[in-house]
């Protein structure tokens, strides 16, 4: 009689269950859309043309990313704003808010909405890479999405010939870690690089501005071409907008130019943007420190 009893409170509780799943079927699908995605690997939901975003599983609307989604494209330790055709770069990604949890998904694309070279993930780097409808992506892994803080780092191999300009589209979900789709921010940006198979030799010459992180001398290394003879200035800004350093130097020669600004031991490893004068010429670049 008591087995009975047993295995008659056993049946309710399964048809209870059962007939929660009917009736909360909406909360239910949303509680697993929202954790679906946490390990990445989903294509197309980048925001570029015709594609989805994060908010297809993710509630309230899109927001611009241009300030929270920092990306740069590094040829070595150097950010660069235009590709060689045939080189490979190390594309780097970092959220400027400090949030629970963070995800993303890139795509690069040309002009006429085609793939762009190619995506390698870096398991140090917490990214991986993946394929669909004849495009390249690359996300966060279920092992990055939790340090707000670092860096998401991966390979992008420039094509072989010239295509332009290429358009990396990035879609960031930044998360309260609450378990649900609620409370969560997608912010959508694009980063356009150029080629440098494209540019003439006279832009070549006035835009060029390199600057690099030497971490054995700790110093903001600077390569650039000068039309005229001007003071030198340098200022590094973080992520906030703030002057973290400043320093004035000589005066810059006509035509190659090369400086090294030893920088305080104190400042933290992140990413700065370097701001340059030469007399009244502004240039600009942002900059990976790594200790």
């Amino acid at each position: 009689m008591k087995k009975n009893y047993i295995l008659g409170i056993t049946v309710i509780a399964s048809l209870a269950f059962l007939s929660f799943q009917k009736t909360n079927t909406g909360v239910i699908e949303s509680f697993k859309e929202s954790h679906l995605f946490s390990g990445g690997g989903q294509a197309g939901f980048t925001g570029a043309p015709g594609e989805a975003t994060c908010t297809g599983c993710h509630t309230g609307s899109t927001l611009d990313g241009s300030s929270e989604n920092t990306f740069i494209l590094l040829d070595g330790v150097n950010p660069v704003t235009n590709y060689t055709p045939g080189t490979s770069y190390t594309a780097s990604l970092q959220l400027a808010s400090n949030p629970a949890k963070k995800g993303f998904s890139a795509v690069a694309l040309d002009g006429a909405n085609n793939n762009v070279g190619s995506f390698t993930g870096s398991l140090i780097g917490g990214t991986q890479d993946f394929s669909a409808s004849g495009k390249d992506y690359v996300s966060h892994t279920a092992s990055s999405n939790t340090n707000a803080n670092t860096a998401w780092l991966w390979t992008w191999d420039a094509p072989a010939s010239d295509a332009g300009s290429v358009t990396f589209y990035i879609a960031s979900n930044v998360s309260d870690d609450s378990g649900n789709a609620l409370g969560d921010a997608i912010y959508l940006s694009q980063h356009i690089i150029g080629s440098t198979a494209s540019i003439s030799e006279e832009e070549a010459f006035n835009s060029d501005f390199i600057a690099g992180y030497s971490a054995s001398n700790n110093s903001i290394e600077l390569d650039f071409n000068s039309l005229s003879v001007g003071t030198m200035h340098m200022s590094l800004v973080d992520l906030n907008g703030r002057s973290v350093f400043n320093y004035t130097m000589g005066q810059s020669e006509i035509g190659e130019n090369s400086e090294s600004i030893v920088l305080p031991n104190e400042l933290e490893s992140g990413i700065y943007v370097v701001n340059f004068l030469v007399g009244n010429k502004a240039m600009s670049a942002k900059v990976m420190i790594q200790k």
